[in-house]
């Protein structure tokens, strides 16, 4: 019986901070009201684009920026989630 599995080492995860920007312009076939709750509004429209262009969606401008942070600049929330996940077990 072969031992390769168990003498494999665990790819090593790294995770950093990020700063995200994303402008999204498209038009979208919607009912009449459908979008008029503003609390999900945003959930939605990120639904709607996500599935993909189709007969109901036509994207006019997509702009997308990811940019990797110092950690000190992220909330003390956040840094404390960082931190976890560098000591968790299933991230190693």
């Amino acid at each position: 019986m072969k031992q390769d599995s168990l003498d494999r080492q665990p790819a090593a995860f790294e995770v950093s901070v990020y700063e995200c920007e994303v402008h999204l312009k498209f038009r979208l076939i919607e009912e009449k009201g459908g979008l008029s709750d503003r609390d999900q509004l945003l959930e939605q429209l990120i639904d709607a684009f996500t599935c993909g262009t189709d007969e109901y969606l036509e994207p006019l401008q997509v702009l997308v920026k990811a940019e990797e942070v110092s950690e000190m600049s992220a909330s003390p929330e956040l840094r404390r989630q960082l931190i976890r996940l560098r000591n968790s077990n299933e991230l190693a």
